[in-house]
């Protein structure tokens, strides 16, 4: 707590320094870990970060146990505890978390990280994320205390965690430990699946009244719509909203729908905590914890005002799986003139993942079905992670998978997924919905270049 704290004050040369001295430690600790240990030896002696070959998420998978300094950590019993919903936020081996990320990138991934990590993530959420002054009377998170124990004093507010809940992702395994570590805290915190149906997530939200939501954009879009049409009745305070890119009116319609302060994370299973929206609405990076390269496609530097084709972090704070010039996906630009909030954090605009809501016709009308809804049925129950999902009209949807795959695997993933979206649609009561073959693969967005996952084609 006390080094984001007095980190929050001190100017872009100071942070530099810091994070500096930060690298240093990282790189030693890497070289306990083979596959660093190699990357560090290739890019010579004095080892400027420069110098270090970016990672791939894929090189990464396929050396697992070599990106490790604790020896104790397999990937088959990783696998094996990652398997267990049970085992949601508790600590493998007792002192690591371990989260998964979506295969966006066309597999999925694996990330360890120590309790030191786990310390810095909570205090910069604490104390740069959730740090504003529509909260200030009220504690604003389980991050309140180090270690990310609060104890119930009556003044936490009720917080709804909207996400996908079966699986091993960052923020709700962390929620999940931070329960456990506070118990006496769970019942201000009520955690709803996704995959639900939306009227029971509205009947859920109506019940609990929430002071806080957190989700992900295109669910906070879809409760914008819910709030105005009457079905939805809440006041929160606030709406947190992460892991997807938003859309550039959704603040003002939350704001219009639920008269709210509306603020951003910016985070992965790679790093939890990479940046934080301030009061302009802009995204600024926690640059003293981590390093952010925006590069081209050749992996060459980007100047300011340019957007980069992907970006590379080197995250300070964990040193149980070092991960440097990882290659985390996204574009951004960093914007070339100082924030209007004052801040001296530096400012990027990102663009992530953006994927439709898209609607359906049932037999009781029109149903709204969210993208990471059916991103987590095809992957979790399918085993589908190179895919992208069309509406082509209200009663049909488009699934294009990877062709270039041998002809029999290609045809039982097909059969996976048809099986797997049929059974959720069903439970949202769209019994009548064609799901046809697409005649080639996921196609890439020709902006960003990179793959949009569902999307909606029909004409408006």
């Amino acid at each position: 707590m006390g080094q984001v704290m007095t980190a929050n004050v001190l100017d872009t040369q100071a942070r530099a320094g810091l994070a500096r001295r930060r690298l240093d430690i990282l790189l030693q600790a890497a070289q306990r870990a083979p596959l660093n240990r190699q990357r560090l030896s290739a890019a010579g002696a004095a080892q400027p970060l420069e110098a270090i070959e970016p990672l791939k998420r894929a090189e990464l998978m396929a050396r697992f146990d070599e990106s490790v300094t604790d020896p104790d950590i397999q990937l088959e019993s990783v696998r094996a505890f990652i398997a267990d919903p049970q085992r949601i936020g508790d600590a493998y081996l007792g002192r690591h978390a371990i989260w998964t990320s979506s295969g966006s990138t066309g597999s999925p991934g694996i990330f360890v990280h120590d309790t030191l990590a786990l310390s810095i993530y909570d205090a910069l959420e604490c104390l740069r994320f959730c740090a504003n002054p529509l909260l200030a009377r009220k504690s604003a998170w389980p991050w309140a205390l180090p270690g990310g124990g609060l104890p119930d004093l009556g003044f936490a507010p009720r917080l709804a965690l909207l996400a996908a809940t079966d699986g091993h992702f960052a923020g709700v395994a962390s929620l999940t430990r931070l329960l456990r570590l506070s118990p006496m805290s769970s019942h201000r915190i009520h955690i709803i699946s996704i995959l639900q149906p939306l009227d029971l997530i509205v009947e859920a939200l109506n019940q609990f009244q929430p002071e806080v939501i957190a989700s992900y954009p295109s669910a906070a879009g879809l409760l914008a719509q819910e709030q105005l049409c009457g079905r939805l009745d809440i006041a929160p305070r606030a709406f947190w909203l992460g892991g997807e890119q938003s859309a550039s009116t959704l603040h003002s319609t939350l704001e219009q729908a639920f008269h709210c302060q509306v603020r951003e994370a910016y985070g992965a299973s790679e790093c939890l905590s990479i940046g934080w929206s301030c009061a302009e609405g802009v995204i600024h990076i926690n640059d003293d914890w981590v390093i952010l390269e925006p590069v081209d496609e050749y992996d060459r530097p980007v100047d300011p005002g340019q957007r980069s084709h992907t970006v590379l972090l080197t995250n300070l704070a964990n040193q149980v799986q070092p991960l440097i010039r990882y290659d985390l996906g996204d574009s951004l630009t960093v914007l070339e003139q100082p924030c209007r909030c004052g801040s001296s954090f530096p400012a990027v605009v990102i663009e992530g993942r953006r994927d439709d809501v898209i609607a359906l016709e049932g037999e009781q009308g029109s149903v709204q079905v969210l993208p990471l809804a059916l991103v987590t049925v095809l992957e979790d129950e399918a085993g589908a992670f190179n895919f992208q999902l069309i509406a082509r009209g209200p009663h049909t949807l488009e699934l294009r998978l990877d062709v270039s795959q041998p002809s029999a695997a290609l045809q039982a993933l097909r059969a996976a997924c048809h099986r797997a979206l049929s059974e959720y649609l069903q439970r949202c009561g769209l019994q009548q919905i064609q799901i046809v073959d697409g005649p080639c693969g996921p196609a890439q967005d020709a902006r960003s270049g990179k793959v949009r996952r569902v999307i909606n084609a029909c004409p408006p």
